[in-house]
């Protein structure tokens, strides 16, 4: 692509990186991904005004000089997510797209520039700050791109510290719920949230970590690369196979000591001591979370976000494929979360 360029329109400077959606973006494409969506592709990225003034005569040089196959792969190829009409993005039937930096920006995140205050972070999803910063820059001649994806490479302190009190409080309200199903005789109920409370201590670990979890798909994929990982696993192996409420609750109360502990070897700040306890009278074994996302909720310095809610982003608290395919609506949400946050609504 590069020489293409070149030859054909030597001084234009651009960006060139494969970011967005597809598992190859994130390295956990197979064989079986090749079924549909998939060929050589590209972005490249220009500014405003080269945008405006070249866009179209780069795309009509593409059109007409690009290789009909690369490697063995043709270049020309059907897919269902070409963003068609998109305003600022220009795409063929081939895989390369000629956007701008801003019209990048609000398909994955639904904004026209970065975040002006903490509070717009609580509107993207992990998976879509994933998208853009686990894919690969070829080239990058201004350097914004590359500035662009250092900035979103993780949350602000503060976000952080709140997704992360925000997930050991969905833990804090489930905790007691795996025995009291299990001790009425509602087993199948008692495993549902024990999976449910699986499920969100992975994504503790992912945040422990400081890293940003994917989407359903490829989470337990991504999951088995953390760190933590061998020593998580067995336990929540353990959990999600075991046949009595007491040994499912107990698996679920190590790893969830584990991960408390995990927060002091990974330096996060108000990090509170673990504790397996009795939940009041009743005869049920649960982690001390209430505690633990007390100390990271008081270790939060802006006092905006130290007032916001336990619900925390917004793919902590909605799960709707319709809402976390669609930046504007997460957006629309995380924001009239921390307006009523605030008493304004």
């Amino acid at each position: 692509m590069a020489p293409l360029l070149a030859d054909a329109m030597p001084t234009l400077r651009y960006a060139a990186a494969r970011l967005g959606d597809g598992s190859e973006v994130l390295g956990f494409d197979d064989a079986m991904s090749a079924d549909h969506d998939y060929g050589p592709s590209l972005q490249i990225i220009l500014e405003e005004e080269d945008f405006a003034s070249q866009g179209q005569d780069l795309m009509a040089m593409l059109d007409a000089r690009l290789p009909r196959e690369i490697d063995g792969r043709p270049t020309r190829f059907s897919s269902l997510s070409r963003p068609i009409g998109r305003p600022g993005w220009l795409c063929s039937a081939h895989g390369v797209e000629v956007l701008t930096l801003k019209s990048l920006l609000r398909a994955q995140l639904g904004v026209d520039a970065l975040p002006s205050s903490p509070l717009d972070w609580l509107g993207f999803s992990e998976q879509r700050l994933l998208t853009l910063t686990a894919g690969t820059v070829f080239r990058d001649d201004s350097g914004r791109l590359s500035s662009l994806r250092e900035q979103l490479a993780w949350f602000p302190r503060d976000i952080w510290l709140l997704r992360l009190a925000a997930q050991w409080s969905r833990i804090g309200e489930e905790r007691a719920f795996v025995g009291r199903a299990g001790e009425v005789g509602d087993d199948l109920g008692s495993r549902l949230i024990g999976a449910r409370i699986v499920h969100d201590l992975m994504r503790l670990a992912f945040l422990v970590e400081r890293r940003y979890a994917p989407y359903a798909k490829w989470f337990g994929t991504a999951f088995a690369r953390l760190q933590s990982a061998p020593r998580l696993s067995p336990l929540f192996d353990a959990a999600l196979t075991a046949r009595h409420w007491q040994d499912r609750e107990g698996h679920l109360a190590k790893a969830a000591h584990l991960i408390g502990v995990l927060q002091f070897e990974h330096k996060v700040p108000g990090a509170t001591a673990p504790r397996i306890h009795r939940y009041f009278d009743r005869p049920f074994d649960v982690i001390n979370a209430d505690e633990i996302a007390a100390g990271l909720r008081a270790a939060i310095e802006n006092p905006q976000v130290s007032r916001l809610p336990d619900a925390g982003a917004v793919d902590q608290f909605s799960d709707s494929t319709t809402v976390l395919t669609r930046p504007g609506l997460m957006c629309d949400l995380a924001h009239a979360v921390a307006r009523h946050a605030d008493g304004s609504q």
